[in-house]
């Protein structure tokens, strides 16, 4: 007879994506920078059970600014891809989040502003007076 222990947990899938990646999404088809992750699911319940698709909770899910948007999605790693086009990402919360970009590999450097998705920021901070020109 087999003996499992009620402790035994399933480890979680390594994180494919990092912090300060632009990703696409394979189903809904936006574009979006990765601002933090959880190595497994960590938002609600309801929310889960209201979105139109369930992914496994048992595996990254990344807090994502959307391209050409205001807000933020959390989006299971399942459904992302590196996104290929080397385009800039539009956001307004970008310079909260992010110190610089690096055009040849096209990754966003990550600043310490810590990303509490329970309380997002309400603005990003003003343009640092070079770039108002």
């Amino acid at each position: 007879m087999i003996n499992l222990q009620d402790s035994y947990v399933i480890p979680p899938t390594p994180a494919n994506f990092s912090p300060g990646q632009v990703v696409l999404h394979m189903h809904y088809g936006y574009r979006g920078l990765i601002i933090d992750f959880d190595s497994t699911f960590q938002a609600d319940d309801g929310w889960y059970k209201g979105n139109q698709t369930q992914p496994d909770k048992n595996q990254p899910w990344y807090h994502v600014l959307v391209d050409g948007q205001h807000h933020v999605t959390y989006v299971a790693q399942s459904n992302l891809l590196p996104d290929p086009s080397k385009e800039p990402v539009i956001h307004p919360m970008l310079n909260l989040f992010f110190s610089g970009h690096d055009e040849a590999t096209n990754l966003y450097l990550r600043n310490e502003v810590p990303w509490n998705p329970g309380q997002p920021p309400e603005a990003p901070p003003p343009l640092p007076p070079e770039q108002l020109t």
